[in-house]
C-alpha cells in the first residue's frame, strides 16, 4: 500500500500541469523530464563526439535514446502504481545504509547536473553578449529563479515557458541541421557500436549519462504519481497507461533527434577544431556564418535554463522522498548554484567540465536503474503494472550496459 505521508509530488510545484496540463492531449511528465535529456552537457558531450571522432559514437547517442524510452516508462509506470516517486519507494523498502548511499548518490548526481546547466547557460551567455563566465553564471541563476517564482506565485508560467525553451531548442537543431551537409552513409554504417580508444569510452559514457540522466528517473517518477489519482478517481488504467506511453515515446523521440542533430551538425567542422564550445562557436561562425554560430548559442542558452529549472523539481522529490523532508525550492537552487559558480571561477576548460559531469551521471545511473528496475518487478509493489519477461530482459540489459560501459572505462584508464 502507498505510504499515506505526504507525496513527493504535493511538494513539487507542477503536480498541477501533469494532472491537468496535457496539452493537446500529448505534453505531460515525460515532456517536463525530456529537459534534462537535452541540458548543456548534452550538447557539450555531443558536440565534442563529433568533432573528435565525426560519425563514430553515433551509435551510442541513439543506444542512449532507446534506453532512456525504456527507464522513463518504467519510471512513469512506477509512478502511476504507486502514486510515490522512487526516492519514496527507496525510502519505504530499503535498510537504512541502502536508502542513505542511493540518497547521497543521487544527490551528487543532481549537482552534476546543475553544474552542466549553470555552465552551459554561463558560456552561452559568453558567446552572445561577452559576459564573463562567472556574472554570467549568476545570471542563469537568477533568471531561472524568476522563472520558478511564477510558478511557484500560483502562476502557470513554469510549464509553458520550460516547454518553450525546448520548442527554441528543437527549433535551432532543425534549423542547423538544415543548412549543415552530413554524410546519410556514413551516418548509417556508424549504428554499428565500436570505441576506438580511452577518450571515445570516456565520450560514450558521457553521452549515455547524460542522456539518461538519473535524476530523470526519479523526477518522471515523482511527476507520474499524480496519475494515481486519477486512477482513483475513476479513469481506467489502459488510458493513463496508453497516455503515459504515447508521452513518453513521443519526448524521448523528440530528444533523441535533437541530440544525434548535435552530434551530425559538428561533424562537417574542420579538422583540428577544438571541441571547447567556445572555439566550436567560432568554428561556426567562420564556416557557416554569423546566424549559424548565433542559432548554436541561443540553443545552448535556451537548454541551459530550461534544464535548470527543471534540476530544482528533480532535487526536491530526491530530498523529500529519501528524507521525508520538505525541502524549501529556493534552498535547493542555493545548493546547486555554488558548486557550478566555484568551477566557473576556477576551471579554465569548461568544456571538459561540462563532459565530465555527464561521466559522473553514467557511474550514478546504475545507482537508480538497479532499483527502479527491482521494484517494478515487484507485484508486491507493482500490481497488476509489475514488470512482463521482455520488459524486466530490456531493463536488465539496459542496466548491464551502463554498469560495463563504467568497467570498461576503468578499465582502460588505470591500464593506460
Amino acid at each position: 500500500m502507498p505510504s499515506t505521508a505526504p507525496a513527493a509530488t504535493d511538494a513539487v510545484p507542477l503536480r498541477g500541469f501533469v494532472a491537468r496540463g496535457r496539452l493537446l492531449g500529448l505534453i505531460g511528465p515525460a515532456f517536463v523530464a525530456a529537459i534534462a535529456f537535452v541540458d548543456p552537457g548534452n550538447i557539450a558531450t555531443n558536440i565534442s563526439a563529433g568533432v573528435d571522432y565525426k560519425y563514430l559514437l553515433l551509435w551510442a547517442v541513439v543506444a542512449a535514446a532507446l534506453m532512456a524510452m525504456v527507464v522513463q516508462y518504467l519510471s512513469a509506470k512506477l509512478g502511476l502504481a504507486t502514486g510515490q516517486s522512487l526516492a519514496e519507494v527507496c525510502r519505504e523498502r530499503t535498510n537504512t545504509p541502502v536508502r542513505i548511499t542511493l540518497w547521497l548518490v543521487a544527490e551528487i548526481v543532481v549537482i552534476s547536473t546543475d553544474l552542466a546547466e549553470f555552465v552551459g547557460g554561463a558560456i552561452a551567455l559568453q558567446l552572445l553578449f561577452d559576459i564573463p563566465l562567472l556574472p554570467g553564471g549568476i545570471i542563469v541563476a537568477a533568471v531561472s529563479m524568476l522563472v520558478l517564482r511564477m510558478r511557484v506565485k500560483g502562476r502557470e508560467l513554469f510549464p509553458i515557458v520550460v516547454v518553450a525553451l525546448l520548442v527554441v531548442l528543437a527549433g535551432c537543431f532543425i534549423y542547423l541541421i538544415a543548412r549543415s551537409p552530413f554524410d546519410p552513409s556514413a551516418a548509417l554504417a556508424s549504428l554499428v557500436p565500436r570505441l576506438d580508444d580511452s577518450a571515445s569510452a570516456l565520450l560514450a559514457c558521457g553521452i549515455i549519462g547524460a542522456t539518461v540522466m538519473p535524476h530523470a528517473v526519479f523526477l518522471h517518477s515523482s511527476l507520474a504519481g499524480s496519475f494515481a489519482a486519477e486512477r482513483r478517481r475513476g479513469t481506467p488504467l489502459p488510458v493513463l497507461l496508453r497516455y503515459l506511453r504515447r508521452d513518453v515515446l513521443v519526448a524521448m523521440t523528440l530528444a533523441g533527434v535533437v541530440n544525434a542533430l548535435m552530434l551530425l551538425i559538428a561533424t562537417e567542422l574542420p579538422a583540428g577544431t577544438s571541441s571547447e564550445l567556445d572555439a566550436v562557436y567560432r568554428a561556426f561562425a567562420d564556416n557557416r556564418g554569423t546566424v549559424f554560430a548565433v542559432c548554436f548559442a541561443v540553443a545552448m542558452l535556451a537548454s541551459g535554463l530550461a534544464s535548470a529549472c527543471a534540476g530544482v523539481f528533480a532535487g526536491q522529490a530526491i530530498m523529500q522522498g529519501f528524507l521525508r523532508v520538505r525541502s524549501n525550492i529556493w534552498l535547493r537552487r542555493l545548493i546547486s548554484t555554488i558548486p557550478a559558480l566555484v568551477v566557473l571561477a576556477l576551471v579554465p576548460n569548461t568544456t571538459q567540465a561540462l563532459v565530465l559531469s555527464q561521466v559522473v551521471l553514467s557511474f550514478g545511473l546504475p545507482f537508480a536503474l538497479i532499483p527502479l528496475l527491482i521494484f517494478t518487478s515487484r507485484r508486491v509493489v507493482m500490481a497488476e503494472l509489475v514488470n512482463g519477461p521482455v520488459v524486466k530482459l530490456l531493463g536488465g540489459l539496459i542496466t548491464a550496459i551502463v554498469v560495463g560501459l563504467n568497467m570498461f572505462l576503468l578499465v582502460i584508464t588505470f591500464a593506460g
